[in-house]
């Protein structure tokens, strides 16, 4: 990761005395919080589920750290985190479909929160008339991108609310994955996984849909914090912003985050910040000092996501290979 980013971390160095780094020090307990905000929107729902162990807020904390790390670590659009997320809760009492749930979940209430900022934003910009002429082609642009995600979300809970759809679903699944190990191995293997653990595992997201939909009291904590956790995404951008005397960009930065998540959960790795950056160039704000707060952001999370989420991950990865 650090390779991978050093241009511009020697950027954010060289762009440091431009800052009050009192305000950028105000990042760490924001970011921690973050964090624990996230977990929240996992342990809050969990607390619900008799099955399932109770956690610390220490664990909830450290868990989502870990996370944090292993998404940025693996540039695999997500899918690296719900692996490691199944993995780590395993051993409290949560099924591979229950925490598939939970992640689905997770993603889908920040991309409808998300959403919901960016129009807050996008009206707040035309209110006061700063949304150049030339620019106005990102209402749509937003709209159809988010109505994109909308679909998908809406056919994963379509798909899963029903048993039939859902065993239809394993069947094909089943068939897709076998056909691409036959490829793949020259007919020498047929399968990775067995019909019957696809089957149950889709099973077990359909039944955790189904305890939900039975039980939307269970999701109320869930939602509050993952507006929390949606707008401590956006301060984390302000914050850098505001070093910066720049804390009028908070619209600007709005509507980029949700534009920018869009394409971070399409794209495996390197567009998050480049449509950002992008949208808020597009609404008017000047190149360096969007290309600089995005950049910056960009590098002062992924140190601390290294420094806070690396010995964690670790040491859960060697205690469950010990244990």
């Amino acid at each position: 990761m650090i390779y991978q980013n050093w241009p511009d971390i020697l950027e954010t160095l060289n762009h440091l005395n431009e800052t009050n780094v009192f305000v950028l020090l105000l990042l760490v307990p924001e970011q921690l919080f973050m964090y624990y905000a996230c977990g929240q929107i996992f342990f809050s729902y969990l607390k619900n589920r008799k099955n399932v162990v109770k956690f610390t807020n220490g664990e909830i904390l450290r868990i989502s750290t870990e996370l944090n790390f292993v998404n940025h670590a693996v540039p695999a659009g997500g899918l690296g985190g719900l692996a490691f997320l199944t993995y780590r809760l395993g051993p409290f009492g949560v099924s591979a479909g229950q925490a598939s749930f939970l992640y689905i979940f997770r993603y889908a209430m920040t991309t409808v929160v998300n959403y919901a900022q960016a129009l807050v934003a996008i009206l707040i910009l035309f209110a006061l008339d700063l949304v150049p002429a030339e620019a106005q082609w990102i209402i749509p642009v937003s709209l159809i991108m988010n109505a994109g995600v909308f679909l998908v979300l809406f056919v994963v809970i379509f798909v899963a609310s029903s048993k039939t759809r859902i065993e239809k679903f394993s069947k094909v699944s089943a068939k897709i994955s076998g056909g691409l190990i036959r490829a793949v191995t020259f007919g020498k293997k047929k399968e990775i996984v067995e019909y019957e653990k696809i089957s149950a595992y889709f099973s077990d997201i359909h039944e955790s849909v189904r305890i939900a939909k039975d039980n939307k009291r269970y999701l109320k904590k869930p939602i509050i914090w993952g507006f929390v956790f949606s707008f401590c995404e956006i301060a984390t951008y302000w914050i850098v912003a505001i070093s910066l005397g720049r804390p009028e960009l908070l619209p600007y930065i709005m509507v980029g985050e949700a534009i920018g998540s869009v394409f971070d959960g399409i794209v495996p790795y390197g567009l998050y910040e480049l449509g950002m950056a992008g949208v808020m160039i597009a609404l008017g704000v000047e190149f360096p000092v969007a290309t600089i707060i995005t950049v910056m952001t960009r590098v002062i999370t992924l140190m601390f996501t290294i420094v806070s989420g690396s010995v964690p991950y670790y040491r859960a990865i060697r205690s469950k290979k010990n244990g």
